[in-house]
């Protein structure tokens, strides 16, 4: 394991506990949520070293599509919706109606394979090499890995996407210098990020589903992605919600605080964390931020 000495935000080395959370996913490990003194902003640490972290991610078994039942059939159904909404966030924001875009951890290759299906030039970058093979057998599609990024030349991609991604990334202002260096001049990064001060976070506390250690290892706010990414050569353009997140983060969090799932209770929590951001404005337990580089 290795400590994170200070605050990504900020620097300041004032850091706190803030909650002590247990990875129900994989190893049932607990790992510490560190809170910067000065800024607020939370972070994973100690966490695996990079070189470790894939231990913490699913088997192949997650590159299987058998599993059966209403529940399943639905969360089906949304990730279709989920996927259509993606594409036209991409139009929309690029002002475009095909181009080149990279997608970033694109995981088994959905998303990429319904932008290439509607014209779009596509690649993607993938750690997981299980993944990266499924989505190349699977629809063709050209996934590199991670440490590849020197394989795309300047000014390339009109779109760069990261869904649900850079709060597992290790070298995230590194990663950054890579995006903004392949993006075109009129290019944007189109990015999802887990919001831990939605009311469904605050609710379930140390069970919220989406704090997800160890493998999220930074904890974002709408205020600290503002902070962070114009200090790192973007301008944040707009905030987009995510409203399905909250029902999808509240199913899990009520199997995590009560070893069952209780549905109702779960779309209840969903359907008032999405209420409270209707009204309050970009505190939805899933964003998107549009990103245009400054250069």
């Amino acid at each position: 394991m290795e400590t994170v000495s200070a605050c990504l935000i900020c620097n300041s080395q004032s850091l706190n506990p803030f909650l002590e959370c247990k990875d129900y996913t994989i190893s049932k490990e607990q790992f510490s949520i560190m809170q910067c003194a000065s800024c607020g902003f939370r972070f994973t640490s100690p966490r695996p070293e990079e070189a470790k972290a894939g231990a913490y991610y699913q088997s192949k078994d997650d590159f299987s599509y058998t599993s059966r039942g209403l529940i399943n059939f639905i969360c089906q159904r949304v990730r279709k919706l989920s996927l259509r909404k993606k594409l036209e966030w991409v139009v929309s924001a690029s002002g475009k109606q095909q181009g080149k875009l990279l997608d970033m951890y694109c995981g088994t290759g959905e998303f990429l394979n319904i932008c290439k299906q509607n014209r779009w030039t596509v690649q993607g970058i993938e750690p997981l090499a299980l993944a990266r093979e499924f989505a190349s057998k699977q629809y063709g599609l050209d996934v590199k890995d991670t440490g590849l990024w020197s394989s795309f030349s300047d000014n390339t991609f009109d779109v760069v996407t990261a869904w649900h991604v850079l709060e597992q990334v290790y070298d995230i202002e590194g990663t950054l210098k890579q995006v903004k260096r392949i993006l075109t001049s009129n290019g944007v990064f189109i990015i999802a990020l887990p919001n831990c001060s939605s009311a469904d976070a605050e609710f379930y506390g140390k069970y919220w589903a989406a704090y997800d250690v160890p493998r999220h290892i930074w904890h974002f706010t709408p205020a600290h992605v503002k902070t962070y990414f114009e200090k790192n050569g973007f301008k944040l353009e707009s905030v987009l919600p995510m409203p399905y997140d909250a029902y999808y983060t509240s199913i899990l969090s009520e199997k995590y605080k009560g070893g069952n799932v209780n549905y109702g209770r779960a779309i209840v929590h969903g359907y008032f964390s999405n209420s409270n951001a209707a009204e309050k404005g970009d505190t939805y337990s899933g964003q998107v931020y549009i990103l245009r580089p400054v250069k």
